[in-house]
């Protein structure tokens, strides 16, 4: 009663459970971005005439501000609150949509020309800050829950938030086929509006960062917060949560499995579209169902397993046992050109990903739990930067080997993921041996 009566008094909104919520909602509606031109990719392949290494850029471009973008704006969560810096994303992301509606209505097909390529890009990058709302969110939920149930809270926000990108790769070609590129796309920038306008109305940062609004003092605010059931806090200085999660050497080797698992998600997310299309000579829309149903939102759905699972036996288990799994699916579509294999292999791919995910950060707030924003964004951003990354290397390896370079280029996959495998293998070591001291 006490505790209501404080809460009434002061003013304060929502409960954890709407902070999940509406973090979820804010994270799945900015993530959709990673697939915005995947679908599409063989539609401006046949236009534009664009080589393997063009195209793997074209897919992956939201990836680049969608992944840098979340290291200051994970610190921005650390500071003022989830809110507010996914409002900034989103209105970045819809100028973004609004200037490709501009170019395909006024150009798209018969104008269209290489020379519009790099708007094209730069469109496509703006849109991609909605991707980067995946450690603000992370800080947002974070701070509503006890650190016992990190792992579950951050699975569902995850794994919910990352069926965005299957759902659109699911839903864009049907759309493509129906409407056209052009109006595909208008439907999704009002989905990106209606969509903003929701998250703003429902969304609530935990009650320190409400309080800190009230002109309560850090410490103050901590103290009340506390007495309301808040557990995890975030450092009081804007730099202070980059440079503390910086300086830990955690940080970095969970950056490194990141990289693998999430930014390798992401590339696949917008590279299978055109795998299947181009390498097994399926149509667009039969290339959007297998993605996202078998890669996307399969591996999203596994990562909702994971988070709960990585409660019971720890990050660091859980994740030795995802990466080996990618590492085997990646070597079956490295070595394989019969469609069933193949097939298999993008299935293992996906559940290993998914987990490793949920699993990895589930160690976020074990190992930094001083600036979990802070790490968020290097984590996130930093290993998202592999969904920008990976996709031209992929192509690289088409206009080197041709059509073969399709099944070759995993190859990159099954190295990333031994040394992930051997990284792990080392964190075990390490955590078996300050069990052993204590």
């Amino acid at each position: 009663m006490e505790k209501m009566e404080l809460i009434k008094r002061e003013g304060l909104k929502g409960n954890p459970n709407l902070g999940l919520i509406g973090a979820t909602l804010g994270f799945f509606i900015g993530f959709a971005a990673v697939s915005l031109y995947g679908p599409a990719a063989k539609n401006f392949k046949e236009i534009l005439g664009l080589s393997g290494i063009s195209l793997g850029l074209l897919v992956s471009i939201p990836q680049l501000t969608g992944s840098l973008l979340r290291i200051p704006f994970g610190a921005m969560a650390d500071k003022f609150g989830g809110k507010k810096a996914f409002m900034i994303l989103f209105l970045l992301s819809i100028i973004g949509m609004a200037g490709l509606i501009f170019i395909l209505f006024n150009y798209f097909p018969d104008k269209l020309r290489m020379s519009h390529y790099p708007l094209i890009l730069f469109f496509g990058a703006l849109c991609g800050c909605g991707v980067a709302t995946f450690p603000v969110g992370i800080s947002q939920v974070s701070y509503w829950f006890p650190q016992k149930k990190q792992g579950y809270v951050l699975g569902i926000y995850g794994g919910l938030g990352n069926t965005a990108p299957g759902i659109f790769t699911l839903l864009l070609p049907f759309a493509l086929s129906n409407l056209g590129l052009p109006k595909a796309y208008l439907l999704w920038f009002i989905f990106l509006i209606l969509g903003t306008i929701l998250y703003a109305l429902i969304s609530c940062d935990s009650f320190y960062f409400q309080l800190k609004s009230r002109n309560f003092t850090d410490e103050e605010s901590k103290k009340i917060a506390f007495f309301l059931g808040q557990e995890i806090f975030p450092s009081s200085k804007f730099k202070e949560a980059l440079i503390i999660s910086a300086k830990n050497i955690k940080t970095w080797i969970l950056f490194s499995l990141y990289f693998t698992s999430f930014g390798g998600f992401l590339a696949l997310t917008t590279w299978l579209p055109s795998y299947f299309s181009l390498f097994h000579n399926l149509d667009i829309k039969t290339s959007g169902v297998l993605t996202a149903l078998f890669f996307s939102i399969l591996a999203s759905l596994f990562r909702v397993l994971g988070g709960a699972i990585s409660d019971k036996i720890g990050g660091e288990r859980l994740s030795l046992f995802s990466f080996i799994i990618i590492l085997i699916g990646s070597l079956i579509l490295s070595f394989s050109f019969k469609f069933f294999f193949c097939f298999l292999g993008v299935i293992l791919m996906s559940v290993g990903m998914g987990i490793a995910n949920a699993a990895i950060f589930k160690l976020v707030p074990k190992y930094i739990k001083e600036a979990v924003g802070g790490a968020a964004g290097w984590i996130g951003g930093l290993g998202a930067f592999g969904g920008f990354a990976v996709p031209p290397v992929l192509g690289y390896f088409v206009d080197l080997l041709g059509n073969t370079g399709f099944a070759r280029g995993f190859l990159v996959y099954a190295l990333l993921s031994f040394i992930s495998v051997l990284i792990i293998k080392l964190l075990l070591k390490n955590e078996k041996g300050e069990k052993c001291k204590k």
